[in-house]
């Protein structure tokens, strides 16, 4: 018996807009602002690494708990941005924002 089904291959880019949403929807720009969030803890967390800092040492850098390292370490979405800035200034990384306004908004990319 032939196999006549042919397995369609997507792009990232085809399978987000098909199953998330396309750009510009809400659904997406949520996703896509989730996964900058995530992006940001991710390379805090190896900059410490690469630092040979324990969660323990940044956090009594920048006057928190080990906890809140951990926190933001897995998820930076409850960060204000000051707690952020101070644990770039002490893991030695220069941090540029990049601000658009669009249609009364602003968006952080």
């Amino acid at each position: 018996m032939e196999n006549t089904d042919k397995l369609r291959i997507y792009t990232l880019e085809e399978a987000k807009n098909k199953h998330i949403g396309e750009v510009g929807t809400d659904k997406r720009d949520k996703y896509e602002y989730e996964l900058r969030l995530d992006l940001l803890g991710e390379m805090i967390k190896q900059t410490r690494k690469e630092r040979h800092l324990t969660q323990s040492e940044l956090g009594e850098m920048i006057g928190v708990q080990k906890s809140q390292i951990s926190r933001i370490e897995k998820n930076a979405k409850n960060v204000t941005i000051e707690t952020i800035l101070r644990v770039f200034k002490a893991l030695k990384a220069k941090v540029n924002f990049n601000v658009e306004l669009l249609d009364g908004e602003f968006k952080i990319a």
